[in-house]
């Protein structure tokens, strides 16, 4: 892999600010979307791993609660700095591991790095409150406090952002973390944990278990010691984490899936709502948990909007996000295709029509034809669940008047 700065491709996870295999040895191949190459592997860790970088957490909280906010600011503010400086190389091991284009994941990066930014400051404002009490000669003094030893699980479609979007509010809080990435784009997490030693981030405080799944997640929900789980991820796994976080009672926070509506007016200036469809729905392909899977238009322009659409989604560049002028990537895998054909199969079955796309791509693999759908009709996938992601899709449906 050609990078700038080779140590940021990193294959072994980081465990108290050491980078260690699997105990068994076993691991997980990292491949290429938009070809298959294998790019590396990394650690398929367990629960005995994982207990070992909740152990480190644990015991680096004192000393990281303790310092000053400006202290710990100092510090994530290098971060921020190191992953600007490594701007480059950062989106372009993210297009290598997971598609995106490479215009697509620098702005990522950007994104991303404005997290840590944003909250290295606002951990400088984390106020108390002193409340008037029931009797005249006392008062009641609210302080807040680092909850503790917190987890995080991420998703693959955005490997950089949702990272430090938990990372950074729970770092200039003072609690340390323990990072589960998913392992189809774990080689951007490893990279960031690099950055965060490079920073001065001290061991324990940041670390990052590859693997297992589901061992991981048993053991950052039912150990005591990890007080708060954040999971950016499935409505199906969210629910499960949520029911085992239920037993120590640990705060939880879920984003999960959706199925957002775009609606069209017959008011509207159908050019700008041409271009705000294609910036929501074919942004990463369409894999995106807040993309519009759900175009309402009403019937007044309903066919003015189809077809400058269709002329719109015609100029995509579909192709290898590192090729200059793609606009379009790869899906993440097999199972993205085969679920995106399920639904426009099903929708047609149901009476849609398509007007664009439909199909694989000519390139074959993971990349699919940005597609439109007309005439959907409301019990069909596309119009109750989510196709997510793996869906540069467009469902449009006819909307009478209000």
């Amino acid at each position: 892999m050609k990078l700038n700065d080779s140590n940021l491709f990193r294959q072994q996870a980081l465990i108290n600010g050491e980078w260690l295999d699997a105990n068994n040895g076993e691991v997980i191949d990292v491949t290429n979307p938009a070809n298959g190459d294998k790019l590396g592997s990394v650690p398929k860790m367990g629960a005995d791993e994982t207990r070992a970088a909740i152990d480190a957490a644990n015991r680096a909280l004192p000393a990281w609660r303790a310092l000053t906010a400006k202290e710990r600011a100092n510090i994530l503010r290098n971060w921020f700095n190191l992953m600007m400086e490594h701007q480059d190389d950062l989106a372009r091991l993210m297009t290598l591991e997971q598609g995106k284009p490479l215009a697509e994941a620098k702005g990522e990066i950007s994104y991303a790095a404005s997290f840590i930014e944003w909250f290295a400051e606002e951990g400088k404002r984390i106020y108390g409150d002193t409340i008037p009490g029931h009797q005249a000669d006392k008062r009641l003094i609210v302080i807040k406090q680092p909850i503790g030893v917190t987890a995080a699980i991420t998703p693959w479609n955005f490997p950089a952002a949702m990272i430090t979007r938990k990372a950074g509010p729970a770092l200039a809080a003072g609690c340390t973390m323990v990072l589960k990435p998913a392992s189809q784009t774990p080689f951007s997490a490893l990279a960031l944990a690099e950055l965060a030693i490079r920073a001065g981030i001290p061991a324990g405080v940041f670390n990052v278990v590859t693997g297992s799944a589901g061992a991981v997640g048993n053991e950052l929900t039912s150990n005591p010691l990890v007080r708060k789980l954040s999971f950016t991820g499935s409505t199906e796994i969210g629910r499960q984490l949520m029911e085992q976080c239920a037993k120590d009672i640990k705060k939880v926070s879920l984003e999960l899936g959706g199925n957002a509506p775009f609606i069209v007016f017959d008011d509207a200036d159908l050019d700008k709502a041409v271009e705000g469809a294609l910036a929501s729905k074919f942004r990463n392909a369409g894999q995106t948990c807040v993309c519009a899977n759900r175009l309402y238009v009403q019937d007044g322009v309903y066919d003015r909007f189809a077809e400058k659409l269709q002329q719109a989604v015609s100029k995509l560049h579909i192709g290898d996000g590192l090729d200059k002028g793609v606009t379009i990537g790869p899906l993440i895998d097999e199972k993205a295709v085969a679920k995106v054909e399920e639904h426009i199969a099903d929708a047609l079955e149901k009476g849609a029509r398509v007007v664009c796309g439909g199909k694989a791509h000519e390139r074959g693999g993971n990349f699919f034809q940005p597609t439109i759908l007309v005439d959907v009709p409301a019990n069909a996938k596309v119009s109750k669940e989510e196709t997510f992601g793996p869906s540069p899709r467009c469902s449009v449906l006819k909307m009478k008047p209000m």
